[in-house]
């Protein structure tokens, strides 16, 4: 009998049964019809890196930061041509006006929560001043942006420290970044569900380049979610103003657009013009009260721009403006995936003052998805 009652334990201590989040393209959903890269993740962009540090303490302390490279190397002495779009701006973003009015970043990009911001200037500084090369540097444009996790996280406790963001940046790495509710996305909310870190690829074919577009987001916004164009959040009555006292659309969301592709500014621009296009096929409304900004860089290592010039001019060959709908394309399609990531990802989380928010259900969402024939309908026996 005892033995009966040890191998019981031991069923129920090693082999729990436990529902696995899985990515939209593990469950079957085909977002667009470019293909993804290797890893459908920023990270296929080369040389780009991903770092996440979260903070998950007591009952109330649910946040956290994410940090994304453009290259491993010193940024601050080869930077990268970058630009941001603004798609509705109730929000920090700190560091954008200089990446507007230059072209380019010269930092990891930082994201964390609303009142952390300060900190993760903070800590982005004193990264950069400590790297070799940088010992007389006396200005840094840290950029950093965030969305409001306070209704599952103690914000007003800005827990958040300069150390946890160089932990963050220390901690970037290749490989396929972990999703969900991690990092800066350990207590946001999207469409009302749990949201957090959600990120996709896409690779163009040799005829069109070859080059990759990658997209990582922090998802904390409202609307009317949408999978693939199949209208989740209506069937499932929860949705922008369905609830006026809850869930009004308010929030913010966050795109980082990275390409290999040899994109100037201004191309860069409209390329993440077009990745919060993406954010609309998801449904998002980016209401009054949403932060909603792109950031788009490329690592084409011909574009790089030195701090120290040897010349006072730089020669590269750009992208022609006929050449770019292709990635366009790719950038609408990576986003809309990471947003959806980020949501399937994500985990049902309790936290400040014991307030809950749901992981998508699943056992609704699938059954919808089959009859709007985003999935194969289900083979029952005769």
């Amino acid at each position: 009998m005892l033995g009966m009652t040890l191998f019981f334990l031991h069923f129920l201590i090693i082999e729990p049964v436990v529902a696995q989040q899985k990515r939209a393209r593990d469950l079957g959903i085909a977002i667009g019809v470019l293909p993804p890269g290797p890893l459908n993740a920023i990270t296929d962009v080369e040389g780009v890196l991903v770092g996440h540090e979260t903070l998950i303490e007591g009952d109330s302390i649910r946040t956290g930061v994410t940090a994304i490279l453009p290259h491993g190397g010193n940024l601050f002495q080869e930077k990268v041509p970058a630009a941001a779009f603004v798609g509705n701006g109730f929000g920090k973003l700190a560091g954008s006006t200089q990446v507007m009015e230059l072209g380019n970043i010269e930092t990891p990009i930082v994201l964390t929560n609303t009142l952390n911001v300060a900190e993760g200037i903070a800590g982005v500084v004193e990264y950069t001043l400590s790297q070799k090369g940088n010992e007389n540097v006396q200005s840094v444009n840290a950029v950093v942006g965030e969305t409001n996790d306070g209704y599952l996280n103690d914000i007003r406790g800005r827990h958040i420290t300069k150390k946890h963001v160089m932990a963050a940046i220390s901690q970037a790495v290749r490989g396929l970044p972990e999703e969900g509710a991690v990092g800066a996305g350990t207590g946001t909310v999207c469409f009302g569900f749990k949201g957090g870190i959600g990120t996709a690829s896409r690779k163009l074919p040799e005829s069109l380049g070859a080059y990759t577009v990658g997209v990582l987001v922090q998802s904390n916004f409202g609307g009317v979610l949408q999978i693939a164009g199949a209208p989740i959040g209506k069937d499932l009555g929860k949705f922008a103003f369905s609830d006026q006292l809850q869930n009004n659309g308010d929030g913010s969301c966050i795109l980082v657009v990275a390409t290999d592709a040899p994109l100037d500014s201004r191309n860069l621009s409209r390329l993440a013009k077009r990745a919060f296009m993406g954010l609309a096929k998801t449904g998002g409304i980016a209401s009054n009260g949403s932060g909603d900004y792109v950031l788009a860089f490329s690592t084409a290592q011909a574009l790089r721009v030195p701090y120290s010039a040897e010349r006072p001019t730089q020669s590269a060959a750009y992208l022609n403006n006929d050449a770019t709908s292709p990635l366009f394309m790719a950038a609408i399609e990576a986003a809309e995936e990471a947003i959806i990531n980020s949501l399937l990802m994500a985990k049902t989380t309790v936290g400040k003052d014991g307030r809950k928010v749901s992981a998508l259900p699943m056992e609704q969402v699938l059954p919808l998805l089959r009859r709007y024939s985003v999935l194969p309908k289900e083979n029952k026996p005769h």
